[in-house]
């Protein structure tokens, strides 16, 4: 079983170093550290395991060092930036380890954009050698990028000419989206696999400047201090530790303190249950700051994160999650209360940013999600953000005769109205009513808790069996959902989730899951003859000609 969790200290391909506001993320892979056997990865390129590192990286960056305001991506070695994905990790895994790989190195650029635009954050790609595919677009992820005009580095997009695919990490959409390249030299470009150097590289608005080696090192420096002082974050705030996380791994089950995973491997379905605090957590920020990462909604957030990406990776064939809360709503509401209070606070802005992200990588997985809400849940707030990710949700329709407290509720707060924005910029309220006006209506049932009766009436929950037909109704509505097509489902899933207006993070997404999965599976591509897997022998592809 693979996890993603890393520490700086047992790093084999980045060199983390801090200079005052800046850091520098340098990359220097180690040949023979790719996370399976098989493969060499030679020129700087990359695997998941390069990918785990770089999450890691950035997420110490986030928490523990606040006085950093801007970073530096750029390469250790002389001369190689980076040459992208590993062509022949590619070549050999299986689809759904390339299609994993994809979606995680997007999410992974995508954030380095959510923290520029939300936290401060700001990144510099220094591009002090050749850059190719995937090496291009983790810098195209950053605000700015130099490259060095030393007459023979280049930048490039490959992947069509010499191997049959598309850029698996947004490369097409940023060129167009992100850096308005004009589009028929975005197309020229991205089929010459030879690439363009500093001075057309600038001029075709691929890269912001350029310098020559003698003046590389300084301009680099000078600009990422000029970024860093665009940044709002502390100048001398002391930073968090973020401790190894508590994951216990056991026949089928995946625990953490506040998620518990149960996996079904025979009906192909897991239950993710989050745990509300057992109290309260701390509303102070002084408090907050002492309790470090184990501040409950820090400390959940990281624990959902990893068990979505344990699942994503691990379960392949476990179609369907099952989502559940457990605990009281009041603890829940009253660190929703802690959050909004102190949301200008660097370290409670970055757990928000956490939260939005974690929960973004929720709605962009393709997998069945139904919500049950049943005795002893807490949708609510934060929490009702997985409950409105869902695809459909049930909901326990207790007597009305029943006066106990054992009847589920739903409960929204403030932060549900635009604090937790999905990859579409939509709340998942509107996403769920596919209308805004209709979202913001709810706003006038802040803090009231909503039986069946009432989420029903106002459109929160799908279906409210009673306790008589419960049991049965639920356990169809998962068989059902379990015996159908799961291509047919990633595809009606991802269609649906994300109405509205599209964002440079929805057309990634969508690419990645309509085109390059498609792609990934042609013979032009991963036949025997494909040019995916003949690169690097000599043999030219042999494609099948017709247009589909």
């Amino acid at each position: 079983m693979f996890v993603f969790d890393r520490d700086p200290s047992a790093y084999r391909h980045w060199k983390l170093s801090f200079a005052g506001p800046v850091a520098t993320l340098a990359l220097d892979v180690d040949e023979a550290g790719g996370l399976v056997p098989g493969y060499a990865l030679k020129l700087n390129s990359y695997d998941l395991g390069v990918d785990m590192e770089l999450h890691d990286a950035l997420q110490r960056i986030r928490f523990e060092h606040p006085e950093v305001k801007s970073v530096v991506l750029t390469s250790a070695k002389e001369r190689m930036f980076c040459a992208g994905a590993n062509i022949y990790m590619l070549g050999f895994s299986s689809h759904a380890w390339k299609v994993n790989f994809c979606k995680f190195t997007n999410e992974t650029r995508n954030s380095i954009e959510d923290s520029s635009r939300h936290s401060g954050l700001k990144f510099l790609a220094a591009v002090n050698g050749a850059c190719a595919g995937g090496g291009y677009e983790m810098a195209l992820a950053c605000d700015e990028i130099l490259m060095v005009d030393d007459r023979s580095t280049l930048v490039s997009l490959p992947e069509v000419p010499l191997l049959g695919v598309l850029p698996g990490t947004g490369g097409l959409t940023r060129l167009v989206d992100k850096r308005r390249v004009r589009r028929d030299l975005a197309d020229l470009f991205c089929t010459n696999a030879d690439g363009v150097r500093a001075d057309r590289a600038k001029a075709w608005r691929l890269v912001d400047d350029t310098a020559p080696p003698s003046e590389f090192a300084a301009k680099v420096r000078a600009r990422a201090l000029e970024l860093a002082a665009q940044s709002d974050r502390p100048d001398d705030a002391k930073g968090i530790a973020l401790t190894p996380l508590n994951r216990r791994i056991a026949d089928g089950r995946i625990d953490y303190d506040w998620v518990e995973v149960e996996i079904d491997a025979a009906n192909r379905v897991a239950t993710l249950t989050v745990k509300a605090p057992e109290a309260a957590p701390a509303s102070a920020i002084v408090e907050i700051v002492a309790t470090g990462d184990a501040w409950w909604p820090l400390a959940m957030a990281r624990q959902l994160d990893d068990a979505i990406l344990m699942l994503r990776l691990n379960a392949l064939e476990i179609g369907l999650w099952v989502l559940k809360t457990r605990g009281d709503a009041e603890t829940v509401i009253a660190a929703d209360a802690a959050l909004a209070a102190n949301a200008d606070h660097w370290l409670v802005r970055e757990t928000i940013g956490l939260l939005r992200r974690t929960l973004a990588r929720l709605d962009v997985s393709s997998r069945s999600l139904y919500a049950v809400v049943d005795e002893g849940s807490c949708f609510a707030g934060t929490l009702a953000e997985i409950l409105l990710a869902a695809d459909r949700s049930f909901m326990l329709d207790m007597s009305a005769a029943d006066e106990s407290n054992a009847r589920p509720e739903i409960r929204l707060s403030p932060l549900n109205f635009g604090t937790y924005p999905m990859v579409s910029g939509r709340t998942r309220l509107a996403s769920r009513f596919n209308d805004d006006a209709v979202a913001e209506v709810l706003r006038g049932r802040i803090g009231a808790g909503m039986d069946a009766t009432a989420a029903s009436a106002v459109g929160l929950v799908t279906e409210t069996p009673d306790e008589l037909d419960w049991d049965d109704e639920l356990r169809l509505a998962i068989e059902e959902r379990a015996s159908l097509s799961p291509d047919a489902l990633t595809g009606l899933e991802a269609s649906l989730r994300f109405a509205g207006a599209e964002t440079l993070e929805t057309k990634i997404f969508g690419r990645l899951s309509a085109w390059q999965n498609w792609i990934f599976n042609r013979p032009n591509a991963v036949g025997e003859k494909g040019a995916l897997k003949l690169f690097g022998t000599g043999s030219k592809a042999a494609f099948n000609w017709e247009r589909v």
